[in-house]
């Protein structure tokens, strides 16, 4: 199966999503599965994963809704409130939809860059092996040498990098991201998604080249048994189609060898979401 391993749907409410600025004006409508479903048969592809985009137990109940209805979604990565004390009760809510497979909090926007280490929100990773979930990491490349402290408390807990840590791609720069990306990937239970690169590169001029240097480094890595293809649909919009944006890496793959695209493709995805294709 190929598998888009990064996607969202929402409602949308500009209280709720007062970060889509005037730069993403044209994110400010309601995408939902029907409008998702033809992109994903355009260009070939059998199902998605769809990420939580709001922080609210009603948000990973909205997502599921969906999933029941709409079998190409393979998968939900929810959000629950990890630092609360009651989140073995709220991941038990969930826990019996086979489609719930992950949870993210949305790091990036923490005040504290030292968030992922904080007491109680340890203490909430800690719970989602109990329920055989996956966990998001959504972060700036300023937080990736947390993130290494992170991950290394957790050798049994399934991660994945989203967004390669949002490198900045716009300015060209690729130190320290790449140093600091080696020192996370060098744990083996952690996963990446060549994901939301456009929107860190000139959203109005990019060029696929202009990203390459990017996947190169995140292949020397990862390797091509870590890393899925995502198109962050639909935040990608702003900066191309839904084709253009996933012909980045489909082009870049197109004469890797059939094990190679197998796996990054949808394989990697199937593995690390244990999902009954």
């Amino acid at each position: 199966m190929r598998i888009d391993a990064h996607q969202h749907f929402w409602r949308f409410d500009p209280k709720e999503f007062d970060w889509i600025d005037d730069s993403m004006a044209s994110l400010r409508r309601d995408f939902l599965p029907h409008d998702l479903k033809p992109e994903l048969d355009r260009i070939g592809f059998d199902g998605s994963i769809t990420v939580q985009a709001r922080q609210s137990l009603e948000e990973t109940r909205f997502l599921l809704e969906f999933a029941k209805s709409a079998p190409f979604i393979l998968g939900v990565v929810g959000w629950v409130d990890l630092r609360s004390p009651k989140v073995r009760e709220q991941l038990q809510e969930f826990a019996g939809n086979p489609k719930f497979v992950g949870v993210r909090h949305i790091v990036q926007s923490e005040p504290d860059d030292r968030f992922l280490m904080q007491p109680d929100f340890l203490r909430g990773i800690a719970a989602l092996e109990e329920f055989n979930l996956t966990y998001d990491i959504l972060i700036f490349t300023k937080h990736l040498r947390v993130a290494a402290e992170f991950v290394e408390r957790f050798p049994r807990q399934r991660f994945v990098l989203d967004h390669l840590a949002k490198p900045f791609i716009k300015a060209g720069r690729v130190h320290p991201w790449d140093s600091d990306l080696g020192e996370l990937a060098k744990f083996p239970n952690v996963f990446c998604k060549l994901s939301g690169m456009v929107s860190e590169a000139d959203v109005k001029n990019w060029k696929p080249e202009d990203l390459t240097p990017y996947i190169d480094i995140a292949f020397q890595c990862f390797g091509s048994e870590r890393l899925m293809i995502g198109s962050d649909w639909p935040v990608c919009t702003a900066a191309g189609s839904y084709s253009q944006v996933m012909n980045v890496v489909l082009d870049y793959l197109d004469k890797r060898p059939a094990e190679v695209k197998e796996a990054v493709l949808g394989g990697n995805a199937a593995r690390f979401w244990k999902l009954k294709t």
